[in-house]
């Protein structure tokens, strides 16, 4: 019987559906990740705290997920319950500038929101493929922008079940981080503030942008988009690149030919074999440079 059946049962009671053993490689953008104890899709806040409560009540770990676009997943799978917030995807505008949406609501979709109600100043998320949540989260960007521009505040469920707000500066926006990555709260939805501008100068910058990413990125291969953060002063897939590394690889995980910050799972490709490259790479970048190379990736699960 799975340890973590107790949170399985209450879960259910409570209305929720619940799978055991549920391969965390269909739910990650890597492709890449063993079973997960128990996976619960979550439906609505009401339901999140619940579950929060349920966890502390039967000592069950929870990990949060939206697209998985940033995780790599342990071979061994994850200990406890994921909880992945597929319900939280209401959208809506709360003024004239202002937008409201959930945490699962994914970058695309606000960005078309964004778009057919002329605001701007969400061009740079045009084609991350995270969530809101997610990207809140991690403070994600691209293109000398970030979430933290236009995030105003955020609901979240605590650790201990009950609701809360954060206003902008209790969030502690930083390079690929902020408030949440230490607190355990989970982000329910996000309150985003732009500008008026003009739809056609909108579309063009997305249209732009796309075209961008397409041409630099290996997006016809699963991966989790950047592996490691932007040293100070440097860019990372420079330095790999300077270190000869474009196309190395390791068992079914190579460094991308289009973009050598992305590792890229070319098939069948292991967490072992992503963290093998990884390691590698961080080891020939700091004799070749002396910069120590950061993951920006979540690195997640039994180890």
């Amino acid at each position: 019987m799975n340890r973590y059946s107790a949170f399985a049962d209450a879960a259910r009671q409570f209305g929720c559906e619940c799978s055991e053993n549920e391969l965390m490689s269909r739910h990650t953008t890597f492709a890449i990740g063993g079973p997960a104890d128990i996976f619960v899709d979550v439906l609505s806040v009401e339901k999140l705290s619940e579950l929060v409560r349920i966890a502390r009540e039967t000592l069950t770990p929870v990990l949060v997920i939206g697209n998985g676009s940033n995780l790599l997943v342990s071979d061994e799978g994850i200990e406890g319950a994921v909880l992945h917030l597929s319900g939280l995807s209401e959208i809506k505008l709360i003024d004239e500038y202002t937008i409201e949406c959930g945490a699962a609501v994914k970058l695309s979709k606000l960005c078309s929101f964004a778009y057919d109600n002329s605001l701007t100043g969400l061009e740079f998320a045009w084609g991350i493929p995270g969530t809101v949540g997610g990207t809140t989260y991690m403070n994600a960007g691209a293109y000398d922008s970030c979430m933290s521009e236009v995030v105003v505040s955020c609901n979240h469920v605590s650790v201990d079940g009950s609701l809360g707000l954060k206003e902008k500066n209790e969030l502690e926006f930083g390079y690929r981080t902020s408030s949440y990555k230490k607190s355990g709260e989970i982000i329910t939805s996000v309150k985003l503030r732009l500008a008026h501008g003009d739809q056609a100068q909108i579309r063009e910058k997305m249209d732009e942008l796309m075209l961008r990413r397409k041409s630099k990125q290996p997006l016809e291969y699963p991966s989790a988009g950047s592996v490691f953060k932007r040293p100070e002063g440097y860019f990372a897939g420079a330095l790999i690149q300077e270190c000869g590394l474009k196309g190395y690889s390791i068992g079914g995980a190579e460094v991308s030919v289009k973009h050598s910050g992305f590792i890229i799972n070319k098939g069948g490709a292991t967490c072992k074999d992503v963290l093998s490259l990884i390691d590698y790479i961080q080891n020939e970048v700091l004799k070749k440079f002396q910069v120590k190379l950061e993951t920006e990736i979540a690195i997640v699960g039994k180890f």
